[in-house]
């Protein structure tokens, strides 16, 4: 296994060469993919209906073709799920990637071209490994199996050609053996649509396997950690996996589970790598040792647009191309890719961290947000409050969800907080204080609203029993797979919800 796990190293090593070019000739590299999927496109009914054939700029395509949402192409991707070919994209498109829609409770269906597969997702998946072995260049990773923790995969109903699943679920059904080799457990267990049968199947599967790679969604996984150790009896997984060195992480900010992922792995050189893979593609992969940003990468069959977060509501949005960008403004993410998703607005908001080379930090959701007050709290800012509030008072924690609190006849407005500790702070009134003061130093806006509580009182955090957000998402149906608790709302939805399943 040492040699071949030398031959892999080598061989992931090769593909740094070019991951350096499009470092080093960004725009021209996002030039070039503009041109080649509008050339693509020309003769499909998207194409011929904006005259893609004399689209000869940036410019003319953004004044030929307008921003677009899932409700926009909505339209042609149900008559692509019916079967019907080259409406968006002309390859021939059988697979969708069902997104749970973490802002609404309606499935999204992203279709998955053989293109988009190739050159995007399994191109992510390989580079992963090619940064991870470039920064770990001694790595014994493919001495061992990789075991991924993803979502159930289902054949569409609307047409018998067409499959559609999580993304992980489509991308395991169609992975390269050399990749399947390395993958654990079987895929019968894999793909079981019952998520807490699969975790049990799981866990007894893979506690005698030589596990040395970890990935999937953090809440899902530590649920299927401690199973294991509970089966095993062990009191850390080093002690199940002893060779384990790697966890990939994405979907959800990482620095909430840090520390319970360092209870449950505890050793100094265990390797966290970001990635940013949506259904929609694959997007950045963090290329530094140190976490914190991720690398934009520029050649995987997408064009990037970014829309400046004051300009989203505007009634003609102009949106900027990478080499407009600014560094540290807030941007909503805009693609176009070898899938035929045209100017297409993902949700997710980014910004860059970087411009030589261009790294970036999700910061948010277009959606995800509380602004009740004019206090615009995106999930960056909360999660950077809750972890020195957890700093300083030695919290860790599970899971949380906020919303606001509105004014009322004799009261200011404020925002409610559910928050489940796996390890509660030493005083509970200090963690709220200091996510409070954090949130005011790093939000003018929100600090602004807080001056003598004019507009905002101190924050509400109440402290959820073990487990209220696993049975929460239960009830809703969205337990397990891709599935993640919704941080921030500017609605009372989610909350209420929660506290009346508390009472």
């Amino acid at each position: 296994m040492t040699i071949i796990n030398s031959v892999f190293t080598w061989f992931m090593k090769k593909r740094i060469h070019q991951i350096e070019l499009f470092m080093k000739y960004p725009n021209e590299v996002q030039q070039e993919w503009l041109n080649r999927l509008i050339t693509d496109a020309e003769d499909t009914e998207w194409g011929k209906q904006y005259h893609y054939n004399s689209i000869k700029t940036f410019r003319d395509y953004q004044e030929r073709v307008p921003l677009q949402t899932y409700d926009t192409l909505k339209p042609y991707i149900e008559r692509m799920l019916e079967g019907e070919q080259n409406v968006l994209w002309p390859s021939e498109v059988r697979w969708f990637a069902k997104s749970s829609g973490t802002t609404s409770d309606r499935s999204k269906f992203i279709p998955v071209s053989p293109e988009a597969l190739e050159e995007c997702h399994f191109k992510g998946g390989k580079d992963m490994l090619t940064l991870y072995c470039n920064n770990r260049p001694d790595t014994q990773l493919f001495t061992g199996k990789s075991l991924t923790l993803g979502g159930s995969h289902q054949i569409g109903q609307l047409n018998a050609d067409i499959s559609f699943g999580d993304l992980s679920a489509v991308i395991m059904k169609n992975l390269p053996m050399w990749a399947e080799f390395y993958r654990t457990p079987d895929l019968d267990i894999a793909l079981l649509e019952n998520f807490e049968e699969k975790i049990e199947k799981m866990a007894h599967a893979t506690k005698d396997v030589n596990v040395t790679a970890l990935s999937g969604v953090p809440t899902w996984n530590i649920l299927l950690f401690k199973r294991i150790l509970e089966i095993t009896g062990k009191d850390n997984l080093l002690e199940v996996w002893p060779n384990l060195e790697l966890y990939f992480h994405g979907a959800v900010n990482f620095t909430p589970y840090r520390e319970q992922f360092k209870k449950l792995i505890p050793s100094e050189s265990m390797y966290y790598l970001e990635t940013y893979n949506a259904s929609e593609g694959f997007f950045g992969i963090q290329d530094l040792e140190e976490p914190g940003e991720m690398l934009l990468m520029l050649d995987y069959g997408i064009f990037y647009e970014f829309l400046p977060l004051e300009n989203l509501h505007d009634e003609h949005p102009h949106t900027l191309s990478l080499d407009e960008v600014e560094l540290n403004k807030n941007y909503a993410l805009i693609i176009s890719t070898n899938a035929g998703l045209w100017r297409y607005m993902i949700g997710d908001t980014i910004r860059f961290t970087s411009l030589n080379p261009y790294r970036i930090q999700i910061t948010g959701r277009t959606k995800h947000f509380i602004n009740a007050f004019g206090e615009e709290v995106i999930i960056d800012n909360a999660e950077r409050a809750l972890d020195e509030a957890c700093r300083q008072t030695g919290a860790i924690i599970r899971d949380y969800t906020a919303a606001p609190i509105y004014f009322s006849d004799s009261k200011s407005g404020g925002h409610e907080w559910i928050i489940e500790f796996e390890k509660k702070p030493a005083e509970f009134d200090r963690f709220v204080d200091l996510l409070d003061e954090t949130l005011r130093k790093v939000n003018s806006d929100y600090d602004a609203k807080r001056f003598k509580d004019m507009a905002l009182c101190r924050p509400s955090v109440h402290d959820a029993p073990s487990g209220t957000f696993i049975s929460w998402m239960k009830n809703r149906g969205k337990f397990g797979g891709q599935n993640k608790v919704p941080r921030l709302a500017n609605n009372r939805e989610y909350v209420d919800s929660i506290l009346e399943m508390m009472e």
